[in-house]
């Protein structure tokens, strides 16, 4: 009874916890202003499933994506021994499910739960070797240092610990109903576990039993732990990817979103039809984004969903050719920065600063060739390069900063109709020539 009540008590901090701060992640995607993705409901679902669920993305890169898959599939499988574990935390019980199933569908679903923990193991020890002894330029980045690279490597670390105590407890459980010790009175199938008793045949019942119990506590703390430390890891994605592959941009990579206010402005200067005075819905208070809350409710959801895997980085022409610009580090800095705000806000803490200048340099977001390389390389289809040309219209239009370049192709638009720096009765002077 005892350790009901104290696993109890752990279970009902552990998802408390889990969903006062995910509801703080929310409040702070909220934070961001208004767009409709509502349209499209069909493609959006579709995309969802061949993005997200189907991890369509991941394969092109063979190796990485296959392993990934390996992990993906393992987490979602492994984790219906979760629905067990918890039944017999609560009720004392052994081995629940294997009282309402049939021998062979449980014998199938622990062999494969197995399996499965050994290959995610296996694929975790690869990426560790990976990301640690290899010189993967994209994992050695500036924006990496310290503690993205310690959570990467801890949750690959704590994934290898949370199998072997998976696999240890089937293998001292197996051992234990050999030797009819108490309760232990299910046979279970383990075709991996099995090699691990090797190691454990020499311990006595009551070690073994203690052993035993170990692992599984150590098993269901750690996942309900990882429950709440996937909140402040970059690892969100496992929640979050599948609302942004959702709410995506289902345009062509090449279009660029217009400000409805300015479009309009356009339609009326052309369209001599129009009511310049009629009332419409699209004014704003700011034209581009200075700081996080400037964004919209998806670009923040698509800072919170980055994996920081730095494929959008390593497929970035302007970050290839030796410029500052790193649209990975573009969304990990509006995480940081509405993480901040957020932070901030329920503090009443007075706050001065802002994404544009004390985050993201004007530099970075001007090394741009705005060809969507990045998106169209994310695993999840974020969209970094929406939030950078916001932030280069904040620039342009509130504060009339450019590149000299770009404010003298404005002038001759404003004087000559085009860019180039002759009037418009001058343009077919060439072919006199």
């Amino acid at each position: 009874m005892g350790s009901r009540i104290v696993f109890l008590i752990i279970l009902i901090l552990s998802v408390g916890f889990f969903t006062i701060n995910l509801q703080k992640i929310i409040a702070n995607i909220r934070m961001g202003k208004k767009i409709d993705r509502s349209d499209h409901s069909k493609k959006r679902w579709l995309n969802m499933i061949r993005v997200a669920l189907g991890q369509s993305k991941m394969v092109r890169r063979p190796v990485a994506g296959f392993l990934h898959i390996l992990i993906y599939v393992g987490f979602i499988v492994i984790n219906i021994e979760m629905i067990e574990i918890i039944i017999d935390g609560i009720f004392g019980t052994h081995r629940y499910l294997s009282e309402i199933l049939s021998n062979f569908l449980y014998a199938f679903l622990i062999s494969s739960f197995e399996i499965l923990a050994f290959l995610v193991l296996l694929s975790c020890v690869v990426f560790l070797f990976r990301r640690n002894l290899l010189y993967i330029k994209r994992f050695r980045s500036n924006e990496l240092k310290s503690w993205p690279t310690t959570d990467a490597n801890f949750i690959l670390i704590f994934e290898i610990l949370l199998m072997l105590a998976f696999l240890l407890m089937n293998a001292s459980d197996s051992i234990l109903y050999e030797r009819k010790f108490s309760y232990y009175d299910v046979n279970i199938v383990n075709p991996i576990s099995s090699y691990f008793e090797f190691f454990l045949v020499n311990i006595s019942n009551q070690k073994l039993y203690l052993f035993e119990r170990f692992c599984w506590w150590f098993h269901i703390i750690g996942v309900l732990g990882f429950l709440n430390y996937v909140l402040i890891s970059k690892h969100l994605h496992i929640f979050f990817a599948f609302p942004s592959t959702y709410y995506a941009k289902l345009d062509p990579l090449g279009k660029l979103d217009n400000i409805p206010s300015v479009t309009n402005e356009v339609k009326i200067m052309l369209d001599p039809n129009i009511d310049p005075f009629q009332k419409t819905n699209s004014s704003v208070d700011v034209f581009g984004a200075k700081d996080a809350t400037d964004l919209n409710w998806v670009q923040l959801l698509n800072a919170y969903s980055c994996t920081e895997c730095g494929r959008c980085t390593d497929n970035c022409p302007a970050h290839i050719t030796g410029k500052m610009l790193s649209p990975r580090k573009i969304l990990m800095d509006t995480r940081d920065r509405i993480e901040e705000i957020g932070y901030n806000t329920r503090n009443k803490i007075n706050d001065t600063k802002s994404l544009l200048g004390d985050y993201i340099t004007t530099e970075e977001i001007w090394a741009c060739t705005s060809c969507n390389a990045c998106t169209d390389a994310c695993p999840i289809e974020l969209d970094p390069l929406s939030i950078i040309m916001d932030m280069r219209r904040y620039l342009v239009m509130e504060e009339s900063k450019a590149p000299q370049e770009l404010n003298m192709m404005f002038t001759n638009i404003e004087n000559n109709g085009a860019p180039w720096q002759f009037s418009s009765d001058d343009r077919l002077n060439w072919k006199d020539e």
